[in-house]
């Protein structure tokens, strides 16, 4: 078959019924994406013979004597299409995975197309940006600015690698070519809890071009987490590589290593499975109680799951003061609101799916590269769980596609690792869009009972969650989200009486993990919605009964029980961000209801409060080097996967190294670069690894000035300043390239993620609510955020952007559907609605004003607490429109309707 691809003649042959998409990577153009291979997602689009097509659903055959375009023949990093340009200088992605896609169909659009921009880019998703950058970069507006000499931090300069992502150069995991490479395909359950009684791979294994056949004989038997953290101790030891017991739909049962993941897939089939059906148990009440089947009644204290024999992950039950005095109290003189929300299962829907390619280099290490936000943390388990010394294992990214906490986890690498070491040969498993849906784990399902009283001046008398979180089969991230989201949520208001319960529960349900919040926004859901009611109830200003009752600062914080740890006030902005989300929903932006008496007009808030960081250390080691040309290398342990923390690094080292970004090269997420990093998540790549990275530059400059004193012959305490090319010292100027010779010139930072500080965010709301549909129209989204000084304000606003339409996602219409024996329904992104550009409002961003002593240059964290406060403003929206409060997410046009409607009189 012949065609002619970016500009370049291809003869090769396409297998039968082979797509265009992967036809294509096989030409080693990696410019184009998997997101989904079913067309939902656009990650794939290229031009055919000029028009814009998804290229996983168009016949490679079909391609024969046309001409293919992908983002790389569009142009190139030194030579940009215009809309190349427009999206760089929009800051018109984040990960940048879907980016290459994007650009490729914006640079088809008409004018009339550019003007529906909600209709013509209906076909490609961003799960990052929230849309208004990608609004932007169409629109030709230029939100970066060019950088200055020292003055980096602040700034909104492009990503370093925007040029490289808008053509499709950068490369994600799964973007090279290894020879003899292999693939992996899993053999999942049909079952939700089974015990594997037989088991014959005999067939499988003679299949031509079968290297290996992995089951539970293969499995080393040592117990560990899928979770990461810095002490793997914080999660429970329950999962193996492969179990003969299994306890969800789609759980490994075997993986077949082949040359190709065809013949792969064919040896799935030769496998076979005789099981012995257990008992499952779904509802999490029920798996509690006395008599329920137990998934993990065979371990032994060893596992740290908190009760194996009532299916208990984890749970906390404590108080101070007298809850049921507060009560009274209330009852007395004010208001008392109690009732019960429950959130639903949420998919990370990150537009990369996981993935990693393992092999043995040169001197027979083990090396990964992985899709993962923790590359030290997976390196230290792999050794952990294969008996291997840390420096016989190396783990890498290259950019990582969106992860949102979904990449905290070791959901490939285990077994890649298994599969390496067992064939010798390179290996790669990619898990496929339905995967995502069916083993991934998701959000924790959570029902949440509140009750919270105040007096008849508002001031709260008592406040107590009781908490029921899913856990799923596994444990991984459930003990630390149990406890993280019943810690903030309820730390942020002032009450003499509290009480927290929780218990986290197995299930036999597909397993629940980190998702961006970590917890709070389930339960801040139901807080922050009594809150409301409670607020209706006795007649005060939702904005003024917070103000009444947050935390300022010298107050504790307090939940279950008074913290007494690291956690404090670096600065606080949190009455700035009520009044300006206040101020904005006063002054409105003149959108209008639509017309018609079904349109219901309505307003609704909510304050969220999280951690900079999350406890019990975060650690990251950095160096910094000055290299020829005066230039400087960043050696950096943090994953770059949309979090923008890269360009951050690279402008907090410019700004202590008197010179700009372009001259920063960050060597990143590499265990083999950097002495050690926790990782990317808990938002602390800005302030744990970014307040190194300040250190190391700091130290590496003092280091100039003491070598650039010696070779100029100048006394040690002469004055000294730092330009981008040189030391002037005294006077005299002395080339950086002159001080190469005498290094090397290197310094170090590193941060133990200690103490902590807190970051506040409101989110406001007006919409319109058609009672007749139950449709809900956002007229204006307004976020207020304490982000202490904001080191790149449109990358900044990005990650607000971005968490709040997560968010509207996760509030109107996103949910993984299980039917009654654990099957999930809706495997595929077009059964799962994630926001397309049509569904999303732009929102105004507005920062408080604040310096915060712990963070670099006054800089706060913001990539998780965006989300947090949108869905209770949301539903308080709903019901200042309606006058009914929906007390389970989503908050489908169904349910709306059901809400609102009156009952209907069968009489």
């Amino acid at each position: 078959m012949k065609l002619t691809v970016d500009g370049q003649s291809v003869d090769a042959d396409a297998r039968p019924g082979q797509c265009l998409r992967t036809f294509l990577r096989e030409q080693q153009r990696f410019a184009v994406k998997k997101g989904c291979d079913a067309g939902d997602c656009g990650a794939c689009s290229v031009l055919l013979d000029g028009a814009p097509v998804h290229s996983c659903v168009v016949p490679a055959h079909r391609a024969e004597n046309r001409e293919v375009t992908t983002a790389a023949g569009l142009g190139s990093p030194d030579q940009l299409h215009p809309v190349q340009r427009q999206f760089v200088d929009a800051a018109g992605f984040q990960c940048g995975f879907c980016t290459p896609g994007m650009v490729v169909t914006a640079s088809a659009l008409d004018s009339a197309q550019r003007a529906d921009l909600p209709r013509a880019l209906k076909g490609n998703l961003c799960r990052c940006t929230g849309y208004r950058s990608v609004r932007d970069a169409v629109g030709g507006v230029c939100t970066t600015e060019s950088d200055s000499a020292g003055e980096s931090f602040g700034r909104s300069i492009p990503a370093p690698a925007a040029t490289r992502v808008v053509c499709g150069a950068e490369p994600y995991t799964l973007d090279l070519a290894v020879d003899g490479l292999t693939h992996i395909q899993i053999l999942g359950s049909p079952h939700p809890h089974a015990r594997i009684t037989r088991l014959d791979t005999s067939v499988a294994e003679r299949l031509p071009g079968v290297h290996a056949v992995l089951t539970h004989r293969d499995s080393p038997g040592v117990a560990f987490s899928t979770a990461r953290h810095e002490f793997r101790t914080d999660d429970p030891d329950d999962t193996y590589v492969f179990d003969t017991i299994l306890r969800f739909r789609g759980q490994r049962v075997a993986a077949v290593v082949a040359d190709s993941v065809d013949i792969a897939r064919r040896a799935l089939q030769l496998i076979e499975v005789e099981y012995e059906v257990l008992e499952p148990v779904f509802d999490p009440d029920l798996a509690r109680r006395p008599g329920a089947p137990l998934l993990h009644g065979d371990k032994g204290t060893e596992s740290r799951i908190a009760d194996p024999a009532r299916n208990l992950v984890a749970e906390v039950h404590g108080e101070t003061g007298d809850l049921a005095a507060g009560l009274a109290a209330a009852r007395d003189t004010g208001a008392v609101v109690e009732g019960t929300w429950q959130t639903q299962r949420v998919q990370h829907t990150h537009l990369e799916t996981h993935s990693a390619i393992g092999w043995l280099d040169s001197d027979g290490r083990l090396t990964l590269r992985s899709s993962t936000q923790v590359p030290f943390l997976v390196r230290d388990e792999l050794a952990h769980l294969f008996s291997l010394d840390r420096a016989q294992v190396r783990v890498f990214t290259a950019r990582v596609g969106g992860g949102f906490g979904a990449k905290q986890e070791m959901l490939v690498e285990d077994l890649v690792a298994l599969a390496v070491l067992r064939t010798g040969r390179p290996v790669q498993y990619e898990f496929t869009r339905s995967d995502q849906f069916t083993i991934a784990p998701c959000r924790h399902p959570m029902r949440v009972s509140v009750k919270v009283g105040a007096d008849g001046d508002g001031r709260l008398t008592a406040l107590a969650v009781d908490v029921l979180s899913d856990a799923g089969a596994y444990g991984n991230h459930s003990v630390g989200v149990m406890f993280h989201g019943c810690s903030e949520s309820v730390a942020l208001y002032r009450s003499p009486n509290k009480r927290v319960d929780a218990q986290a529960v197995y299930t036999n349900n597909l397993p629940s993990g980190a998702f961006r919040g970590y917890g709070l926004g389930q339960i801040i859901f139901a807080v922050e919605s009594a809150l409301d009611q409670l607020a209706a109830e006795l007649g005060i200003d939702p904005f003024e009964l917070r103000r009444r009752n947050v935390v300022v600062p010298g107050d504790d914080f307090v939940d279950f029980e008074v913290e007494h740890g690291d956690l404090t006030y670096g600065s606080y902005g949190l009455d700035q961000c009520l009044d300006l989300a206040e101020a904005a929903l006063r002054r409105g932006n003149d959108a209008l209801p639509p017309d018609g008496p079904q349109w219901r007009v309505g307003e609704g808030m909510a304050a969220s409060m999280i951690a900079t960081i999350p406890p019990r250390g975060h650690f990251a080691d950095v160096s910094c080097t000055l290299v020829e040309g005066s230039r400087y290398e960043l050696r950096v342990g943090t994953a770059e996967f949309g979090n923008g923390t890269t360009t951050v690094h690279a402008q907090l080292a410019a700004s202590a190294l008197g010179t700009t970004a372009d001259r920063i090269t960050v060597i990143q997420s590499d265990t083999d670069v950097a002495g050690h990093d926790t990782g990317a998540f808990g938002s602390a790549g800005t302030v744990v690894a970014g307040k190194a990275v300040h250190l190391a530059g700091t130290r590496l400059r003092e280091l100039l000035f003491e070598v650039a004193r010696r070779v100029a012959g100048a006394a040690e305490d002469s004055d000294c300043a730092l330009t981008p090319d040189a030391v002037v010292v005294a006077g005299r100027t002395v080339e950086l390239d002159k001080l190469v010779p005498e290094g090397p010139l290197r310094a170090e930072g590193r941060h133990d993620g200690t103490p902590r500080s807190v970051v506040f965010n409101v989110h406001a709301f007006r919409v319109a609510v058609d009672t007749v549909t139950g449709e809900v129209r956002i007229l204006q989204s307004i976020q207020a955020a304490d982000a202490g000084t904001v080191l790149n304000p449109q990358q900044c606003r990005g990650q607000i952007e971005g968490g709040v339409a997560q968010a509207i996602g996760s509030a109107l219409y996103e949910e993984i559907l299980l039917d009654v024996a654990g099957t999930v329904l809706n495997p595929q992104l077009r059964n799962y609605h994630i926001p397309q550009l049509v569904d999303v409002p732009d929102t105004e961003v507005y920062f408080a004003d604040t310096y915060d002593e712990l963070g670099p240059h006054g800089a706060k964290s913001m990539s998780e607490s965006p989300y947090n406060p949108v869905a209770p403003a949301l539903a308080n929206a709903i019901a200042d429109a309606t006058g009914a409060r929906l007390r389970r997410l989503p908050m489908t046009p169904a349910a709306v309707w059901r809400a609102a409607s009156p009952p209907v009189s069968t009489c």
